[in-house]
């Protein structure tokens, strides 16, 4: 999978989005111009984001970036994209928080001028730990770091877990709560379930990730722990560095209010996720990056909250990724780029990190 041909993430023409932008800017910044429209080649499987320069006596950024709602008839990942949410959270963020979130310029609820709601933020320079080819793989910026360096954008990347958790008071991130009865960790839960029942509407459900929601129904947490800010997709590749340290962090559509040990379960699974894949591959990748044991040692000592039940929480990341996987696959079918197994029993092979999520179920990963 890793040297396949990355799957198709949107049906826009970027120029023509582009055209349309500068049709929009122009009614807040009359006679702006759209400079080095650029599509990132992290660019995700959900939003769409577009780089592009303001040209103009009074723009409030020069180097802007665009977070533009999937498009909705293109077998969207995700059922719903609320940009407001994501703007809203953003705000938060830095009102709250020394975490470098980009201060965001515009929202436009509206979908007419681009064909989808979007906001317009100022874009951070610096570099970003790849997904395609991952950043475990060798011949990238990370992989090639010292191990001191790497270990300096650990330690970075931890602290801003840590920063979030302990500096945003969890009342203002009570509107990210999903309806519904019970604790933030159960409701949690059972968006999920939803979201799992909304990819499989109508085509073949998967085996192993019904196995893995019983599993956490049979070791759910005494104690879940209080609820906080949760940025969501925690992981290194939604963080721009300067150098090893992070400059801006983007991608807040997964923000929710939940457990610490949520987001933290996600940082430590995403990680190995693209670890596994490396050693999969026939590569050491970096076996002493990103440990679990260091990163809940090191949380603990920024915020003294010791995480607990992470073998609960990092079991719910790979099935939280395992949901999303299957939908990106179920895509690629849609496009004609993949083929949907016939057998039921087969349809846990889509899944990328099928054989680590089984794993998990059984025990036997960590």
């Amino acid at each position: 999978m890793a040297t396949a041909p990355r799957p198709r993430t949107t049906t826009r023409d970027p120029e023509e989005l582009g055209r349309r932008l500068a049709g929009w800017l122009d009614g807040r910044l009359a006679g702006a111009r759209v400079d080095g429209l650029a599509v990132p080649g992290s660019n995700g499987m959900s939003s769409e984001t577009l780089l592009f320069d303001l040209d103009h006596p009074d723009a409030p950024a020069r180097g802007c970036a665009l977070r533009l709602a999937a498009d909705p008839s293109a077998y969207t990942i995700f059922p719903v994209y609320d940009m407001e949410r994501q703007h809203r959270v953003m705000s938060l963020v830095g009102d709250h928080t020394d975490l470098p979130v980009p201060r965001v310029l515009w929202l436009e609820p509206d979908p007419g001028p681009l064909g989808a709601p979007f906001f317009v933020m100022e874009r951070a320079e610096g570099r970003v730990p790849p997904d395609v080819m991952p950043y475990t793989y060798e011949g990238n910026w990370l992989h090639a770091a010292t191990p001191a360096e790497r270990a300096l954008l650990e330690a970075e990347s931890v602290s801003v877990l840590a920063r979030l958790h302990d500096q945003f008071p969890a009342k203002e991130a009570e509107f990210l709560l999903p309806d519904g009865v019970g604790s933030p960790l159960r409701r949690h839960v059972d968006a999920q379930r939803a979201y799992y029942a909304w990819v499989v509407d109508g085509l073949a459900p998967s085996p192993l990730i019904e196995s893995a929601f019983a599993w956490l129904e049979d070791h759910w947490p005494d104690d879940e722990g209080p609820a906080v800010l949760n940025w969501g997709d925690a992981r290194i590749g939604n963080i721009v560095y300067d150098g090893f340290r992070p400059a801006a962090v983007l991608d807040w559509e997964m923000a929710a209010l939940a457990p610490r040990e949520v987001d933290l379960g996600w940082t430590v699974y995403l990680h190995r996720f693209f670890q596994d894949l490396t050693v999969d591959f026939g590569q050491p990748g970096l076996p002493d990056f990103l440990r679990r044991d260091a990163v809940e040692r090191r949380y603990a000592g920024l915020t003294g909250h010791t995480p607990r039940d992470m073998d609960f929480h990092t079991l719910y990341a790979a099935l939280r990724h395992a949901i999303v996987m299957l939908r990106v696959a179920y895509r690629q079918a849609h496009f004609g780029e993949v083929r949907v197994p016939e057998r039921t029993e087969d349809v846990d092979r889509l899944i990328l990190h099928h054989a680590t999520l089984a794993a998990m179920v059984r025990g036997s990963y960590w």
